[in-house]
């Protein structure tokens, strides 16, 4: 079994996992495109020490290649873990990113998410240059 068969999918809407994508349908080709990419934007996620988002990943498929391009891997290390020293308290960070990318070609916009206890998700958005 390969491994897309483990990566799940689902409406952001409505499961908390799934990562939202946050951009124009349409961009300018050849022009820097602003993504944000988060998760628990219609129901929250657990930021906690148990339950957290580990990382984020985004990637682009121009239509007619062969490869995916990576454009960016963003990892949460914070989880609320405790720091010694005194007066130290547990730190976060939270499970959102924003970046910047140009295509000339249209293409899909992926995301995947990672889930310390539940996983891999994805989501994917259609991305047109005009």
């Amino acid at each position: 079994m390969g491994i897309a068969a483990k990566i799940q999918t689902a409406d952001w809407q409505k499961e908390k996992h799934v990562p939202a994508l946050e951009c124009p349908d349409r961009v300018k080709a050849d022009t820097w495109t602003q993504v944000k990419v988060s998760l628990g934007k219609a129901t929250a996620h657990p930021n906690t020490t148990e339950h957290h988002i580990r990382w984020i990943g985004a990637y682009f498929a121009p239509d007619g290649d062969k490869f995916i391009y990576e454009l960016g891997k963003f990892e949460f290390n914070a989880h609320g873990e405790a720091v010694a020293g005194p007066n130290q308290g547990p730190v976060y960070t939270h499970h959102e990113v924003t970046f910047s990318f140009k295509t000339t070609k249209p293409g899909t916009l992926h995301a995947l998410a990672y889930c310390n206890i539940h996983g891999l998700w994805e989501a994917e958005k259609r991305i047109e240059v005009g």
